[in-house]
C-alpha cells in the first residue's frame, strides 16, 4: 500500500509550476552509514532524556469513554506511567499537563488528575494549552525546568475528551443570569426574567475554528490542499496508507506505549484504538466533501476524527535516570516552535518547523531515520510535503536558496498517524514522541523528527536521538 501511495504521489501537480513531489524516486537509505553518525551535543547541560511514556487507547468520541470525565482518563495515563516505569510518586517533582477543550469544573486538569491518581498534594502541577501541540508544550516546558535546575523529574502529558464539551448559554442569557443573581428584590428579578427573548436560548457550541478568521480548520485544509495541488485521489490514498500501516502495527503489537483501561459499566478492558479502519478505495471515493461543497476534497475519511484519549511521559536528566536505575528511550535533543499566517498557512507548521530544527542541530533531511508528523488532514500532510520539496516555497517563505527536500515516505509515519490512530488534541504529542523512540529501536535508527501543526497558525518540531539503553517495551 505504501508503495502505491508513493507512486501516486509522484504524479502530483506542480504548484505555480515549481512544487514537484518526487519522494519515491529520491528515497534515501541510511542503513550503511548509521555507524558513522555522531551523537548530537547536549544544549541543556543536563542531557535531558525521555525515560518512557504511555497512552490510553485512543477512542472515537461518544464510544466507550463517553461517560467518563477528562481528569479520570488523565488519571489512568498517570497511573499507567507509574506502573510501567516502576517509579514512586514521591520522586516526581512537577507535573505539566495539556488540554484544549477544557472541562470548566477541572480547569487545572493537571492538578486534578494528579490528585485523583494519588500524587502528594505537595506535588505542584499546572495545565498548558497550545491546541494540537499541547503535550509537546508540556514536554518542552519540562525540559526547560530541568535545564534551569528548578526540578529533576517531570511528568508531562495531555488529555482530550470530545465526548462531553462545554456548551455555553448565549452571551445575552449569561448577562441576564448574572444580573438576576445580583438583583436585590423579587420585583427586580421578575422584571429581568420578563426581558428574556427567544434568541437568548440559542446555545454557543464549541467549534474547531479560528477565532481570528472564523474559518473552520477543515475549510482551511481544503483551501490549502487546493493551493498545493493535492488531489482528492492523493488524499484518499494517503488516508488509506495511514489506516493500513496503523492496522499492521497494531496487529504486530508495536503499540507498546498503550495501556489498557477499565471503564466502569463495561465488560473487560479497553485495550486498543478503535478508529483504525482499512476501507476499499471505492468506498472512500463515494464520500462527499465535508467542508467546501460540492467541489471540496476533504472528507470524513481523509480527515482526523474526534477522539478521546490521554497520555503521559517521564522526563528527567540522564544522570537522574541512572541514579534511579531507569533505562531511557531517547535523548530530547532540541525543539523549536514556529508561527505563520493563520489564514492561508494555518496548517503549514511542519513546513516551517522541520527546516528550522534541522538547521538548528546541523542535520539534513537524509540524516533523519524516522519521521513522526501529526496528520490533521491528508491534504495538510501532502501540502507540507510539497512545500518542503518546493524551490518556490523555500525561497519565498523560508528565505532559502531552494527547497528543503522531501522526506522519504519509507521513514514517514510507518505505524500510521492521527488519521487512523486518532487525535485527542492535547495527547498526540506524547504519542508522536513514543512512536519515534520505539521506531528508532525497531528500525535501527539514530535520529527522529517530530512535527505538528496547530490552531492559530503555529507548529512544533522536535529532534530525538535514540538512547543506547532504549528498548521497544
Amino acid at each position: 500500500m505504501a508503495s502505491q501511495v508513493a507512486k501516486s504521489l509522484i504524479k502530483a501537480n506542480h504548484v505555480r509550476s515549481t512544487v514537484k513531489f518526487d519522494t519515491a524516486r529520491r528515497a534515501l537509505s541510511v542503513a550503511p552509514v548509521l555507524q558513522q553518525k555522531k551523537s548530537l551535543p547536549d544544549r541543556t547541560g543536563k542531557n535531558v532524556v525521555l525515560v518512557d511514556g504511555v497512552r490510553t487507547p485512543f477512542l472515537v468520541s461518544f464510544t466507550d469513554y463517553a461517560r467518563m470525565m477528562p481528569h479520570e482518563l488523565a488519571r489512568h495515563a498517570l497511573l499507567g506511567l507509574l506502573q510501567k516505569t516502576g517509579i514512586s510518586k514521591d520522586v516526581i517533582d512537577y507535573i505539566v499537563y495539556g488540554t484544549v477543550i477544557q472541562e470548566v469544573k477541572t480547569s487545572n486538569i493537571g492538578r486534578e488528575a494528579a490528585l485523583a491518581a494519588g500524587f502528594s498534594d505537595r506535588t505542584p502541577a499546572h495545565t498548558v494549552t497550545m491546541a494540537c501541540i499541547s503535550s509537546n508544550q508540556a514536554i518542552t516546558t519540562g525540559i526547560g525546568m530541568i535545564a534551569a535546575g528548578a526540578y529533576d523529574v517531570i511528568v508531562a502529558g495531555g488529555v482530550e475528551f470530545m465526548s462531553d464539551v462545554p456548551i455555553r448559554h448565549s452571551r445575552k442569557m449569561r448577562s441576564l443570569l448574572l444580573r438576576i443573581n445580583r438583583a436585590k428584590t423579587p420585583a427586580q428579578r421578575l422584571s429581568l426574567i420578563a426581558s428574556i427573548r427567544p434568541d437568548f436560548f440559542a446555545p454557543e457550541l464549541p467549534a474547531v475554528a479560528e477565532f481570528s478568521s472564523g474559518e473552520t480548520m477543515g475549510h482551511s485544509a481544503d483551501r490549502l490542499a487546493a493551493a498545493f495541488g493535492a488531489s482528492r485521489l492523493e488524499q484518499d490514498q494517503y488516508a488509506l496508507r495511514s489506516h493500513t500501516l496503523a492496522h499492521e502495527a497494531q496487529q504486530k503489537g508495536y503499540f507498546t506505549d498503550l495501556i489498557p483501561v477499565k471503564v466502569d459499566g463495561k465488560d473487560g478492558l479497553v485495550d486498543k484504538d478503535n478508529g483504525i479502519r482499512v476501507s476499499a478505495p471505492e468506498q472512500l471515493a463515494k464520500l462527499k466533501p465535508a467542508f467546501i461543497k460540492p467541489h471540496g476534497t476533504v472528507t470524513a475519511a481523509n480527515a482526523s476524527f474526534l477522539t478521546d484519549g490521554a497520555s503521559a511521559c517521564l522526563v528527567m536528566s540522564e544522570a537522574k535516570a541512572k541514579e534511579l536505575g531507569l533505562k531511557p528511550k531517547a535523548y530530547l535533543r532540541d525543539f523549536t516552535y514556529v508561527a505563520q499566517d493563520p489564514v492561508d498557512q494555518l496548517l503549514l507548521g511542519p513546513a516551517y518547523g522541520i527546516p528550522k530544527i534541522l538547521d538548528k542541530v546541523g542535520l539534513k533531511v537524509n540524516d533523519i531515520d524516522t519521521w513522526e508528523i501529526h496528520e490533521a488532514f491528508a491534504g495538510q500532510i501532502l501540502a507540507n510535503l510539497k512545500a518542503l520539496d518546493s524551490d518556490w516555497f523555500g525561497q519565498k517563505y523560508l528565505g532559502r536558496q531552494g527547497k528543503v527536500g522531501s522526506p522519504d515516505l519509507e521513514k514517514w509515519n510507518k505505524w500510521g498517524g492521527s488519521l487512523s490512530i486518532g487525535h485527542p488534541f492535547a495527547a498526540t504529542g506524547v504519542r508522536l514522541a513514543m512512536h519515534t523512540a520505539h521506531r528508532l529501536v525497531r528500525e535501527d535508527g539514530q535520529f527522529g523528527v517530530i512535527s505538528a501543526c496547530a490552531a492559530g497558525g503555529q507548529g512544533v518540531a522536535m529532534l530525538l536521538e535514540r538512547h543506547p539503553d532504549a528498548t521497544t517495551q
